[in-house]
């Protein structure tokens, strides 16, 4: 059984690059168009990680992680914030939300499955 991740970005072809990557590397993807199209989303899969930009319309990133936080079965599932924000200050409200992980765009794919691959869930 492959591990499904989700990808969500308010950029469609960020999206699609990171789907190819993902897809490329064996796992199966599911988007999102921001934080409130994903949280609708989750319930109809089982999620393995997140790979989740900041800054969105509707909901952004960090709102989107400390909601999947309080759902009982999404508590421990990684997310991986996938941004242009390389500020500190941003990283610790992301961290403390509950990100597991930074990675800046624009991003190499190799960095981005490292990443991946240290946290995706079993």
């Amino acid at each position: 059984m492959g591990k499904t991740i989700m990808v969500i970005d308010d950029s469609a072809s960020l999206r699609q690059v990171v789907g190819i990557a993902l897809k490329g590397a064996g796992y199966d993807v599911v988007e999102a168009v921001d934080g409130s199209d994903a949280l609708h989303k989750l319930p109809a899969q089982k999620i393995n990680l997140v790979v989740c930009d900041v800054n969105m319309p509707v909901m952004d990133g960090i709102t989107f992680v400390k909601e999947i936080k309080q759902l009982p079965n999404y508590k421990f599932t990684p997310v991986i914030m996938l941004t242009t924000e390389s500020q500190e200050s941003k990283k610790k409200e992301g961290q403390a939300a509950g990100a597991r992980a930074w990675v800046t765009k624009p991003f190499k794919p190799d960095v981005l499955l490292g990443a991946i691959q240290k946290l995706v869930l079993p």
